[in-house]
């Protein structure tokens, strides 16, 4: 896969990962594609230059950060890519009384409490001169937006799945440890849990002590790993029909890989992981959700939050026993005004995506109710 027309090869996700990350990375990397090599310089100045920043922040705050916290009920939102996990994260975060990853933290975790004035205002104001929303959907972008935590592990540390976007011809590799946690040495496992604590505090301190709602889909293939460390964890599933979250996550690869790819792969390969990865990662949840206590999980689809999203987030409140359900609904319902003229991304459910998806992810429909078509008779 080439780079889309209009994309810049010195954009990087890592812009603003350490310099040791960085060198990790392309170390154990297996080869990068000479076309990228921008990037790579790119990323390497923008990780030399803000060394004081990380540095500063590691001894104004070190003692902080690992004395802070964290509420030991988190609301874990769960759900593959592209099924709503970040419009029902919106939603909720209408609720003042959570906090949340940021944007900022998650693209800078090593300066974010340092830099949360000054560096955010100006990193804010060079974005909006080159983006309004997201370039994997209209969602308008903000600093101060919920964010998924795994890109502050990436920017922190060669631990993530996320660096699948970087090096897409060790996708599996990525995808298997660090998500799946497949074969991971127990003192890399440790390492990723304090880092990801780590994240979890710095976002403690920025909300101001608050209870933190974490969206990442990313964590449904850890269920088990968020209760070792949560035990009264709550959870929130979202599931989608099968063959718009193929079609959807298909585009979401086509847009982000430009941005951050050092390495070129075929549209048969890119095909091949998403349907491989999803398979892997909601079986794991299907498996492991029998550990999460009743009164602890809730599931919605997202045809229904779509349609009925005040009805829905009702049903969050009471089935997780969150109080004072009306005295946040009116901020919700602002909210879901302001996105009523939001235009979702549409893409044709083909014979040769109802094909591929009724292959691999036939357990999906039964597992959560939709029905699959035959090919040739859409």
């Amino acid at each position: 896969m080439t780079t889309q027309r209009g994309r810049s090869k010195l954009e990087s996700p890592l812009v603003f990962t350490s310099l040791s990350n960085w060198l990790r990375l392309l170390w154990n990397g297996n080869g990068i594609d000479w076309e990228y090599l921008p990037r790579v310089l790119s990323v390497f100045l923008s990780a030399s230059l803000t060394i004081p920043f990380r540095l500063y922040e590691q001894i104004r705050y070190g003692r902080v950060i690992k004395n802070t916290e964290i509420h030991p009920s988190p609301i874990f939102i769960l759900g593959h890519w592209r099924t709503g996990t970040t419009h029902l994260h919106n939603i909720l975060s209408q609720d003042k009384r959570f906090g949340h990853v940021t944007t900022f933290q998650a693209m800078a975790p090593g300066f974010c409490l340092m830099g949360e004035k000054r560096i955010k205002k100006l990193l804010g104001y060079m974005m909006s001169k080159r983006y309004t929303t997201r370039i994997i959907d209209n969602i308008p972008l903000s600093f101060d937006a919920p964010q998924e935590e795994d890109y502050a592990i990436a920017n922190t540390s060669p631990y993530s799945f996320l660096h699948l976007y970087t090096f897409p011809r060790q996708a599996p590799f990525f995808f298997e440890r660090y998500l799946m946690f497949s074969n991971l040495p127990e003192s890399v496992f440790a390492k990723w849990k304090e880092i990801y604590l780590t994240i979890l505090r710095k976002a403690t301190i920025l909300s101001g002590g608050k209870r933190l709602i974490i969206k990442n889909p990313a964590n449904s293939g850890r269920v088990r790993t968020m209760l070792e460390m949560f035990p009264d964890a709550k959870f929130i599933h979202i599931c989608r029909n099968p063959y718009h979250v193929f079609r959807s996550t298909l585009e979401t690869h086509r847009r982000v890989l430009p941005t951050a790819q050092l390495q070129n792969v075929s549209p048969e390969q890119l095909d091949a992981h998403i349907l491989r990865f999803y398979a892997q990662m909601m079986k794991k949840f299907l498996a492991d959700k029998a550990c999460i206590p009743e009164e602890n999980l809730v599931e919605l689809k997202y045809e229904d939050l779509e349609t009925t999203p005040l009805v829905e987030m009702k049903k969050v409140y009471e089935g997780l026993k969150i109080p004072n359900f009306e005295d946040v609904e009116p901020a919700m319902r602002t909210y879901l005004a302001s996105v009523r003229g939001y235009q979702k991304n549409e893409y044709e459910i083909d014979d040769d995506v109802i094909t591929k998806v009724n292959e691999h992810w036939r357990f999906a429909f039964d597992a959560w109710g939709y029905r699959a078509l035959e090919p040739g008779r859409v």
